[in-house]
C-alpha cells in the first residue's frame, strides 16, 4: 500500500501562494521566506500529489482546475485543524 503523507507546512505554502496570487508576494508578505525556497516548496508538494496546482506566469501564478479543488479542500482542513488545535 503506497503512504500519502502530505507536509501541513507545504499545503499552508500553497494556500498562501493561492491567496496572494504570485510567490514572490507569498514568499515576502505572508510567509517570511525566500521565494526560490518557496517555489520549491510548492514544487514537491505537486510532486508528492502527483499533479500540477499552479501555472508560473510572468506576473503572478494561476491556478490550475485541481488547483482550485485543492485549495478549497486545503482550507476546510486548515481551518479544521486550527480548530481542533
Amino acid at each position: 500500500m503506497g503512504r500519502f503523507a502530505l507536509e501541513l507546512r507545504h499545503v499552508r505554502y500553497f494556500i498562501a501562494v493561492a491567496e496572494e496570487g504570485s510567490l514572490t508576494n507569498a514568499a515576502e508578505r505572508r510567509l517570511h521566506t525566500a521565494q526560490p525556497s518557496l517555489s520549491r516548496q510548492i514544487r514537491d508538494l505537486e510532486l508528492e500529489i502527483g499533479v500540477k496546482l499552479i501555472e508560473r506566469r510572468a506576473r503572478g501564478i494561476a491556478l490550475t482546475p485541481a488547483g482550485r479543488v485543492f485549495l478549497d479542500h486545503a482550507r476546510g482542513s486548515d481551518h479544521r485543524l486550527d480548530d481542533g488545535l
